[in-house]
This record gives structure tokens, C-alpha cells and sequence, in this order.
């Protein structure tokens, strides 16, 4: 694993951690994060998929772990989408001719949809685990939060729970000793903005057509597995992929079982990452 920092709007200094084989990598993953979460808990994912002979770059998006800006705290969600885009643009720098996917969890999942939507021709494929396009909050309660964006930005109104994300003892005790999100609460206007990604991608999900695997756990509770089947039904992708796993929780690739979802995950690329690199051929 190493560890790097690239610029991005604003002058944003943006920590990432990467991992790369020995020979050059047959194709590279970007790793997006959600909330209550940083790039150093994908250490385990890395080195499988270095193993694989796959490159994998994962950032802290800005206000979240070692990146700049104000703690967990975005004006615009487009934000994350520019931290996240202009790591694409490093890595495809950094493993010419690697095809490039990329892998988002929860609101990272969001992230990734968006930058989809507005870099097409970017991305090889795309993996959304635990997809947040639903998240278990009456719709009012959404209401009053983009409300009180607009009076209260600043304010820390949403907290996740650590036991929520893993049902293995030893990961949990890992996340409640971790300082970079022992006091990780969302501003309103974070959420706000949370908002809204998921009110565009209901409208446009139909414009993504790239090679789509969803994956969610079946006993989320910080998002819903009607939020991923939804994703499902309205992507214009002809290559799509809907997995569920009976009794796991938020963080699939944290949880008991994970071994089975990075197994699912590699087979999945594996049977994709040629046809991927063939159009690079050719041109």
C-alpha cells in the first residue's frame, strides 16, 4: 500500500492510498468511500485485488480522513464528483492502456453514478455496493433537511452506526477506535446535497449503459436494498448485474462473508476486463 495526495477544485490537497502489482495491471479499480468511512478501510480489498493483477486507488474524499476541507462538509456535491474525476484522470496516467472501473460503496456509490453521468467514455464498468439511492428516512424528514441547508449548512445532524456496517467483532472494533471518524456526524447541507444526487439519478439512471454490478446486503439498515433494485430496474446498461446477500449488512467488503463478495466481484471483472482493453486495441 502506498500513499499520495493529488490537487483538486479549489486547491483541495486529496490524500488517496494505492495498490499495485509487481507486472503492469490488467486493469485498474477507483474505490469511492461513503460516509463513516475513509480510504484506509480498503486495505483488505486492495491487496485482493493486487493479487488478481489489478491496480486499485482509493481517495478520501474531501472533509473525510487524511484529504482538506471542512469535516464532513460539501457545498456542492459536485465536489466529490470533481475529487473523484480527476483521480480518474491520474490513474489513467499512471496504467496506460488499463481499462478503468470503478467501485463505489453507499454514497460513494452516488458519487460514481454522477461521475458517470457527467464523464462519459471515462469508466470501462461500474460497481455500486450498498447503493444509497434510497436511504431509510421518511421523505418529509429529507424535506426539512434540504430546508434547513439553506439556514443551517454547518449544522451536524446525521450519524451512522458503526454496528450497522459489520457484523464481525473484530471489524467493529477497528471502526470504533479509528480517530478519523470517531466524531463523523453530516451537516445538513451535506445531506442536502446527498439529496438531490439521488433526485437527478432517479430522473437519469436510464443514461447510464455502462457494465453494471449491484450488490447490496439484505439486512442493511443505513441503506436499502429497494434503493439497488431500483438502480436495477431503471439503468440503461445491457451488461447489468443485480447481487443480494442474505443477512449482510452496509459494509459488504467489512462484514462477515466478505471473501465470497470479493470473490463475486473479481469474476465479474475478470469476464469483462478483456473486452474492456479490445476497443483500446483496436484504436
Amino acid at each position: 500500500m502506498n500513499e499520495d495526495r493529488f490537487q483538486s477544485t479549489g486547491g483541495a490537497n486529496i490524500f488517496m492510498r494505492y495498490w499495485r502489482p509487481a507486472e503492469p495491471a490488467r486493469a485498474a479499480i477507483v474505490i469511492v468511500h461513503g460516509f463513516n468511512a475513509h480510504s484506509g478501510h480498503y486495505e483488505w480489498v486492495g491487496d485482493q485485488l493486487v493479487a488478481a493483477g489489478l491496480a486499485a486507488y482509493a481517495l478520501d474524499l474531501r472533509g473525510h480522513g487524511r484529504s482538506d476541507g471542512e469535516r464532513f462538509f460539501v457545498q456542492r456535491f459536485s465536489e466529490y464528483v470533481d475529487d473523484v474525476s480527476r483521480l480518474v484522470r491520474l490513474v489513467r496516467a499512471r496504467e496506460p492502456g488499463a481499462p478503468i472501473f470503478m467501485l463505489g460503496h453507499s454514497v460513494g456509490g452516488v458519487v460514481a453514478c454522477t461521475c458517470a453521468l457527467d464523464y462519459p467514455g471515462e469508466l470501462s464498468g461500474l460497481i455500486c455496493e450498498s447503493f444509497a439511492h434510497q436511504v431509510p428516512a421518511p421523505g418529509f424528514v429529507l424535506a426539512v433537511m434540504k430546508g434547513l441547508s439553506h439556514v443551517a449548512p454547518h449544522a451536524h445532524v446525521l450519524r451512522l452506526k458503526n454496528e450497522d456496517f459489520s457484523r464481525d467483532p473484530l471489524r467493529l472494533a477497528e471502526l470504533e477506535r479509528d480517530p478519523l471518524i470517531a466524531h463523523e456526524v453530516q451537516a445538513t447541507q451535506t445531506v442536502a446535497e446527498m439529496v438531490r444526487a439521488d433526485e437527478r439519478l432517479e430522473r437519469e439512471l436510464g443514461k447510464i449503459t455502462l457494465p453494471l454490478l449491484i450488490l447490496h446486503g439484505t439486512a442493511d439498515k443505513a441503506t436499502k436494498p429497494s434503493g439497488s433494485k431500483r438502480f436495477y430496474e431503471l439503468a440503461g446498461s445491457t451488461d447489468k448485474t443485480l447481487k443480494l446477500y442474505d443477512g449482510h449488512v452496509h459494509d459488504l467488503l467489512g462484514d462477515l462473508g466478505k471473501e465470497t463478495v470479493i470473490s463475486d466481484i473479481l469474476a465479474w471483472l475478470n469476464a469483462r476486463i478483456t473486452a474492456a482493453r479490445m476497443p483500446r486495441l483496436v484504436r
